[in-house]
């Protein structure tokens, strides 16, 4: 298949790019820079020029692929809700594009999305009341989409997809942590978060796009929930700092804000069974607190890298 990529050179998007030409697809990435565009064409793909709020980029993206992999997503939080609108109006457009012609398109979700405090699964819907409802309703256009004649599915994303690189939320708990000389967890730090190792997560969008069933959710979950208080000791004891009980206020404040103290609060136990019977998937790569325990989130940045 010849796929288009949005968010192509991100951290997910550059392991979804190499798994797919290891597979023996062809690529077109969605590239916002000239830096972009050469990172994909040294890769081996093609480039489309643009960003996810140009719409007749995207549409040219998909009208000239066999298939479409939507990871793009601008994560400045203090724009949540209107980059979930961006996201919302590209996938529509594309939508349009693959209309009837039941080409597949994967869309990337998140777990963080469902109800807390369960283990939930595929079969489970978005928790709409939620502070990340906005992005929820892009999610249920799957099966809008899967109505009108596309091979439309979600890959739902564990809220951290670990690895090399990786500038997600255990990046920024771990250089919080450094900052501030203190790792820390909220209350007894027994909420759970599911992780996904980046190659797995890559190979899991691969077999969505070439096996996923129109309307389905898939979760790129491999670890169903590691207890925050164990993620907080793992980069304390790594990087010789105390760790230490917050409350949700204190670790808001820690944190430089609610929105990730709503985040490291979350109890996400999430569960990939149906996905991994469906789609032959198997998680192989290293766990979370290996990652962690090898040094992946302890490099110590710059202090203008991180709000604190």
């Amino acid at each position: 298949m010849h796929v288009f990529v949005t968010g192509a050179t991100g951290f997910i998007g550059q392991a979804v790019v190499q798994e797919l030409l290891d597979a023996g697809h062809s690529v077109v990435g969605l590239a916002r820079s000239d830096a972009s565009a050469a990172a994909l064409k040294s890769k081996g793909a093609d480039v489309i020029q643009g960003s996810l709020e140009d719409i007749e980029a995207v549409k040219k993206g998909a009208s000239e692929s066999d298939g479409v992999i939507n990871l793009a997503f601008n994560h400045d939080f203090t724009k949540f809700a209107e980059n979930a609108k961006v996201e919302y109006a590209a996938i529509m457009a594309m939508g349009d594009v693959l209309a009837g012609s039941n080409r597949p398109m994967v869309l990337a979700s998140g777990t963080m999305m469902l109800p807390k405090g369960e283990l939930v699964t595929e079969d489970t819907g978005p928790d709409m009341t939620s502070a990340v409802n906005v992005r929820a309703s892009t999610e249920q256009e799957v099966a809008t989409l899967a109505s009108r004649g596309v091979r439309a599915t979600a890959v739902r994303l564990a809220p951290t997809v670990h690895g090399d690189n990786d500038h997600g939320f255990i990046y920024r708990i771990a250089q919080v942590a450094l900052a501030k000389g203190e790792s820390i967890y909220i209350g007894e730090g027994l909420n759970r978060w599911p992780a996904v190792h980046r190659h797995d997560a890559a190979r899991l969008f691969r077999l969505a796009l070439e096996k996923g069933v129109a309307g389905t959710r898939y979760h790129a979950v491999g670890e169903e929930g590691v207890k925050m208080k164990d993620i907080a000791e793992a980069i304390g004891n790594l990087a010789g700092l105390p760790t230490s009980s917050k409350t949700f206020e204190q670790a808001a404040v820690h944190f430089g804000g609610d929105f990730m103290g709503f985040v490291i609060s979350a109890d996400n136990p999430s569960s990939s069974e149906k996905t991994q019977e469906q789609l032959g998937w198997t998680p192989t790569g290293p766990t979370l607190l290996t990652d962690i325990k090898a040094g992946v989130y302890t490099k110590v940045e710059s202090a203008s890298a991180i709000a604190v």
